[in-house]
């Protein structure tokens, strides 16, 4: 199947492009798309999370569950809002967790995170479409098989990757990442639903940072 998608991971992905599964998907997803239904984001940003962040370049990974579902938030990115809309709760709690770890403000001045995909740090949602107003509505569709498929790769083709995992679902991958050549930090949620019980205190931008120079490369400017 010929998916528009950033040239290094049509490659490493050529095989689960051709899978029925992913072909399944890709009919529901259009339909979807079709429906007449606001759906989130905007097609051509589904895979912008690799699209702007080649494998070869992967430094980091963030895991989100999906995209947000209010009108103008989804663009592609894991926790990233475009310019001039307001800072989602999860994401004012992620800045407030990196001025509280570093003792400096994120240099995230609203809430696109830009700057940090521009550091190799992939911001992927594990399911990568929402239907307008309806949390969780293509959990369940194949998108997870397919993320899995992106985490596994970077696992295998990457070396000295920090992941950081938010919440039960970024959690459970854990099992996929060959702990022996990555960095793998677990917390709650960024949501004000689970931040108190601990991701507030986790000091994951310094661990991630601290990880990276032991292996002798840049640290991440959060």
């Amino acid at each position: 199947m010929n998916v528009r998608i950033e040239a290094s991971w049509r490659e490493a992905l050529a095989a689960e492009f051709d899978k029925l599964y992913f072909g399944i998907l890709t009919d529901r997803i259009r339909s979807e798309y079709q429906s007449g239904r606001a759906i989130y984001p905007p097609a051509g940003q589904i895979f912008r999370a690799l699209d702007l962040c080649p494998l070869d370049r992967v430094r980091v990974v963030i895991l989100g569950q999906d995209p947000y579902h209010g009108p103008g938030q989804a663009e592609g990115l894991a926790f990233s809002v475009p310019p001039g809309i307001a800072v989602p709760p999860s994401l004012v709690n992620i800045k407030r967790e990196i001025a509280d770890d570093l003792g400096r403000p994120s240099i995230i001045k609203g809430g696109e995170l830009l700057p940090w995909v521009e550091q190799g740090v992939l911001l992927l949602n594990t399911t990568l479409t929402v239907r307008s107003g309806e949390a969780a509505s293509h959990q369940g569709l194949g998108w997870e098989t397919f993320t899995d498929a992106v985490i596994q790769l970077v696992s295998q083709r990457c070396d000295h990757v920090v992941f950081l995992l938010w919440g039960s679902p970024a959690r459970r991958k854990a099992t996929m990442i060959d702990a022996t050549r990555h960095c793998i930090l677990e917390a709650p949620h960024p949501s004000p639903l689970s931040a108190h019980r601990g991701f507030f205190g986790c000091r994951h931008f310094s661990r991630a940072n601290a990880y990276l120079q032991q292996q002798g490369l840049a640290p991440i400017q959060w």
